[in-house]
């Protein structure tokens, strides 16, 4: 089933980014609760709260030509696309530092 692969996916992200700063939560077209958008696909919200105070969300959606990948490569992919939000805040926030 789908949805399990995206649960396991999200789990994956969530011990790869073992960051305490990261709030990451997985979104399923059939949930529109709990802050979930109601979309075509399954998404990743990702949440950077940087020095506690600044919160910054992103959407990753899963696609369908990535459903069919397996959930270490999906996981790399995500883990990529959630470091790269992460420096572009960093360097807003921080001015390159």
């Amino acid at each position: 089933m789908m949805e399990e692969k995206f649960r396991d996916l999200a789990e994956e992200v969530k011990k790869s980014m073992a960051n305490p700063d990261i709030d990451m939560e997985l979104c399923f077209p059939s949930e529109a609760d709990e802050g979930c958008e109601l979309k075509k696909y399954p998404y990743l919200r990702v949440r950077y709260i940087v020095e506690g105070h600044d919160v910054y969300e992103k959407e990753i959606d899963i696609d369908p030509e990535y459903w069919e990948k397996d959930v270490k490569d999906l996981a790399n992919f995500i883990t990529f696309q959630i470091q790269q939000f992460m420096e572009e805040i960093d360097s807003v926030e921080y001015g390159g530092e």
